[in-house]
């Protein structure tokens, strides 16, 4: 038989952290992502038509707007999703707790 693996005990303030690190990051992705889209967009537009492009409209009026969004869904999913981690890892310990 191989060797039984020792299951800790799920945390339940381990959930905060992770979920507020995996919403920073998915919105910082999110943010350059669309900000250099939206820059290439513009820019393209702008040599298209021969003028000149204001990239501020870049950042004000796509890149923030799309990168607030993805954080709120980035926390809302992650958190959901850790959530049931927990409480997942939480039955299987108290299996395991039962059946020793």
């Amino acid at each position: 038989m191989p060797p039984s693996r020792q299951l800790e005990r799920p945390r339940w303030y381990s959930i905060p952290p992770r979920v507020l690190l995996f919403t920073f990051l998915l919105t910082l992705l999110a943010f350059a992502v669309s900000l250099l889209a939206s820059i290439l967009g513009l820019v393209l537009v702008a040599k298209f038509h021969g003028a000149t492009s204001d990239l501020r409209f870049a950042y004000r009026s796509v890149a923030l707007p799309v990168a607030a969004v993805a954080g709120l869904l980035a926390l809302v999913l992650s958190l959901v999703m850790e959530v049931r981690h927990y409480r997942q890892s939480k039955a299987l310990a108290g299996i395991v707790r039962a059946s020793r």
